[in-house]
């Protein structure tokens, strides 16, 4: 079987969660891992293991291990839901995966700032995923004062799709089906 990795790229409220649980209905055998799921985990249960500055290491180390058990002892297309904004990680990833076997799919979000802010101030979201930021808001703000004002481009993996409005959403899981 040819597998597949969607990996989802956007800042906060951009829809890659909700893209990820719509293309997992609709693509037979795919897992989503998600690293907010992984964040919430730690700070219910793990707080104290959380480092008090710089990256979270502990949730990348989470992370990295669900996705090598389900690279090495499973055949699900997979479906990276995080933010992937940094290009070197981003890369990284994509490479290991292309020489695991896995045919590579980013999904880059690219919705405007005062969209993502008006989604925010009516989100419900869980703030359980938070370690230094104390909401949303300030999550974007951060997201925005690290980017350099570009997405993904064409040569990262072997297909690029992007979405700027919800309209978006199914034209591009159908894509990814076929």
């Amino acid at each position: 079987m040819d597998r597949k990795v969607i990996i989802t790229v956007g800042k906060t409220h951009s829809g890659k969660t909700t893209f990820a649980k719509a293309l997992e209905q609709e693509l037979d055998h795919s897992l989503i891992i998600d690293q907010d799921n992984h964040a919430e985990f730690i700070n219910t249960y793990y707080e104290k293991l959380l480092p008090e500055q710089g990256p979270n290491t502990f949730k990348y180390t989470i992370t990295q291990t669900i996705l090598e058990y389900a690279v090495k002892q499973t055949d699900y297309h997979l479906i990276i839901c995080n933010s992937n904004l940094n290009k070197n990680g981003r890369l990284n990833l994509i490479n290991y995966l292309k020489e695991q076997g896995f045919t590579s799919i980013l999904v880059y979000f690219d919705i405007p700032e005062q969209t993502l802010r008006d989604r925010i101030s009516n989100s419900n979201r869980s703030k359980a995923i938070f370690r230094t930021a104390s909401n949303f808001d300030e999550v974007l703000d951060r997201q925005l004062d690290e980017s350099d004002g570009t997405g993904p481009n064409d040569n990262e993996a072997d297909f690029l799709f992007k979405i700027k409005q919800s309209e978006d959403l199914s034209n591009v899981i159908q894509s990814i089906i076929k």
